[in-house]
């Protein structure tokens, strides 16, 4: 069968990536005072973070279920099936749009809810295309991927709280209170949600934190698996320098190589609702 695989950009992906990949990528909308934009193409990542500077009106919204549709019928074309491995069922509707329409295309669009994101949900993807070199049928990679969904883990450092707080996810007073007290929130996305994990008193607690719940999930929830299939990732909000740094940390404290460790700036639809400079760390399981 011909089998091609579809994402959308919170995955990560460069221009480069995906073209050397051959996979497709929805664009998810963000709305800028009003205005509907494209990461990467009617808005990159110096506007996006100086309008956020300005406090503009951001918000995030799912590619419309047309654009869906005609993606898939386009490929439908060329491909006997299609993969489609969107954001996490928790974090948006647009995977469960998805499901609805693929209603319609029975025994050719397979969508895969494996609740990823990220550095996580780029590994998914690769996942799918190396089972797809090596034969394996649309329903099985479908099943694999989300059979595999919860063999990853994220944790993420917030900066300031105050996206946080427009987001709603928490109050004002709480953000008010935290600002005052320095706090930096962890998060935690292990399956489908987004959660609170601990609270930490400066930015270089925050980060320890976060170097120890990985290394406690290797020798707990991955302890059975080989390290060779393990993927380390981290992923940051617009301060490359800082990651950067927070990359060689990383790699000290867990005893592996720098290369080892993907490192990708996190989408702009997910910037909106974290702010910048925020760093987050991943592991996954991953088929080599």
């Amino acid at each position: 069968m011909r089998i091609c695989v579809v994402t959308d950009d919170n995955a990560g992906f460069t221009k480069q990536e995906i073209k050397d990949l051959g996979i497709y990528v929805i664009r998810m909308p963000i709305l800028i005072n009003g205005e509907t934009y494209f990461e990467n193409i009617s808005v990159d990542e110096k506007t996006f973070y100086a309008e956020m500077a300005n406090d503009a009106d951001i918000k995030t919204s799912q590619p419309a279920p047309g654009e869906i549709i005609e993606m898939w019928n386009n490929l439908l074309k060329d491909y006997d099936a299609i993969i489609h491995i969107p954001m996490s069922s928790g974090l948006s509707e647009e995977c469960n749009t998805a499901k609805v329409l693929a209603q319609d295309y029975v025994g050719k669009v397979f969508v895969v809810d494996n609740h990823r994101i990220s550095v996580t949900l780029k590994s998914s993807v690769r996942d799918a295309l190396k089972l797809i070199n090596e034969g394996k049928d649309p329903q099985y990679i479908k099943d694999y991927l989300e059979k595999d969904s919860f063999n990853s883990t994220i944790y993420i450092m917030v900066d300031t709280l105050k996206y946080l707080k427009k987001g709603g996810r928490i109050t004002p007073a709480a953000a008010l209170i935290g600002g005052a007290l320095h706090l930096k929130p962890v998060l935690t996305i292990l399956g489908e949600k987004l959660d609170a994990f601990k609270k930490a008193i400066g930015t270089k607690k925050a980060k320890l934190i976060m170097i120890e719940a990985i290394k406690n999930d290797l020798v707990t929830r991955f302890k059975d698996y080989d390290r060779a299939n393990l993927t380390f990732g981290m992923a940051y909000t617009y301060d490359y320098d800082d990651a950067t740094l927070f990359k060689k940390e990383f790699a000290n404290a867990l005893g592996i190589k720098e290369e080892q460790i993907e490192m990708d700036p996190l989408s702009l639809s997910v910037a909106t609702h974290i702010g910048p400079g925020s760093l987050a760390v991943t592991v996954s399981n991953h088929i080599k």
